[in-house]
């Protein structure tokens, strides 16, 4: 979008974690507006004075937000809103530190442990797991003793199993939610 640039590549303006996103790590998308990307929230940033983050609105959260949150795209949106309260809460700068570690958590998973058939469940798990469980499951995979053994696909498949019991522990479903 012309005339809109983001410092923050890792976490747009209206709460999604680009970082963890595999059209942002594919290098098919820039992030919010860049280039010929059209989006109304970037649009309406441009309007209140280049506001950074949604959250900083005095009119937020206005109807823009009302069915962000339903369907998902190359990401999953569930957390929109509560990862931009996270980020009110605790400072742009911790939120993106816990973010940063989470991209390297995912770039573990995708180099060692995707079969080419895990990245989609391995960016929405990272995305929707708390830092917490995402190294429990990480350190369950690289304590595990026969780990030098298995093949690639061995390891995806106890890699996505891991994921996939710590998602159903908190009632999460790793699915992206399609528009019917």
């Amino acid at each position: 979008m012309k005339g809109f640039h983001r410092q923050n590549k890792l976490f747009s303006l209206c709460g999604l974690n680009c970082g963890l996103c595999p059209m942002y790590l594919n290098k098919n998308c820039l992030g919010c507006g860049e280039e010929n990307h059209s989006c109304k929230i970037a649009r309406c940033s441009m309007e209140h004075n280049g506001i950074e983050y949604c959250f900083q609105c005095n009119e937020y959260p206005c109807e823009k937000y009302e069915k962000i949150d339903k369907f998902d795209s190359f990401i999953s949106h569930r957390n929109q809103k509560s990862d931009l309260e996270k980020a009110r809460q605790i400072g742009i700068e911790a939120y993106n530190a816990e973010q940063e570690e989470k991209v390297e958590i995912l770039g573990t998973l995708l180099a060692g442990y995707n079969d080419g058939r895990k990245k989609t469940l391995f960016c929405v798990a990272v995305n929707l797991l708390q830092i917490h469980e995402l190294r429990e499951v990480l350190g369950k995979i690289e304590n595990r003793s026969d780990l030098e053994t298995l093949t690639l696909k061995e390891k995806s498949t106890f890699a996505a199993w891991l994921l996939k019991a710590a998602a159903e522990k908190n009632n999460i479903d790793l699915k992206l939610r399609k528009k019917k």
